[in-house]
């Protein structure tokens, strides 16, 4: 005799989500940025502190954060630290976003609900949701505009942005193998993530004037040093791929 639950009867475990935040000298925004990551999915919020000076691991602990120490500068380093941490009792899902209160950190369902429907990997983009007028500088318009369309033209993918707002399932990020320590963190991903046949989606998200000034973007030294950054790693994995 068989027996078989009814659709409607058979549990299905929420997703457990980990949000990964670096965070560089963010004491001013990093409460407002957890005070609105209201998900219920999300489990656990790693901060990783990138060699801050101010108070920003302290109003992480007060917030229920976990601190993670990342003392070697870098936006690719910090979340790497922070990875290793999460690594330890694995999630479903990890989403990352900034500590500098730029994106709006409620709507992350948005980026979730996206995973839940079957994506890999999706990207937050400030192009499709529309971006505050200043958020954005130009450089950084144009560098997201020419990477994601040689991204298309090399493999194949669609993107209209590199925005740090994104989620990723546990499996697939560990696919990645993920190694840049500084500017290519995010190119790096959505790369191999389309080199390697993943389910790439974008969702659009808003995007608002950051609290306190850009470690990137904020100078032209910053901003050229980015996007050289970026197009070598886009011709770095296209030659790995080749070879």
């Amino acid at each position: 005799m068989s027996f078989s639950l009814s659709p409607k009867l058979c549990y299905r475990a929420p997703m457990l989500v980990d949000v990964v935040i670096p965070a560089l000298n963010e004491e001013a925004s990093l409460p407002k940025v957890l005070a609105d990551l209201r998900d219920p999915r999300i489990r656990t919020v790693f901060v990783a502190d990138n060699g801050s000076t101010d108070r920003t691991a302290e109003v992480a602990r007060a917030a229920g954060a976990r601190v993670v120490s990342a003392p070697q500068r870098g936006y690719g380093a910090a979340c790497l630290e922070a990875l290793a941490a999460v690594r330890l009792d694995p999630p479903d899902t990890v989403l990352f976003v900034d500590g500098d209160y730029s994106d709006f950190p409620e709507e992350a369902s948005l980026l979730l609900d996206a995973i839940e429907q079957g994506a890999d990997l999706v990207i937050g983009s400030r192009n499709l949701g529309g971006a505050e007028r200043g958020s954005l500088m130009p450089v950084a318009r144009f560098g997201n505009w020419l990477s994601t369309r040689l991204i298309d033209r090399m493999w194949g993918v669609a993107f209209t942005d590199l925005g740090p707002f994104r989620a990723v399932r546990w499996q697939a990020l560990e696919r990645l193998e993920m190694v840049d320590r500084d500017f290519g963190w995010t190119v790096e991903m959505q790369v191999r993530a389309a080199a390697r046949g993943l389910v790439c989606r974008e969702v659009g998200v808003r995007y608002r004037a950051r609290i306190g000034q850009s470690k990137v973007s904020g100078t032209v030294r910053g901003s050229y040093r980015a996007g050289k950054k970026i197009l070598y790693v886009i011709a770095r994995e296209k030659l790995s791929g080749m070879l």
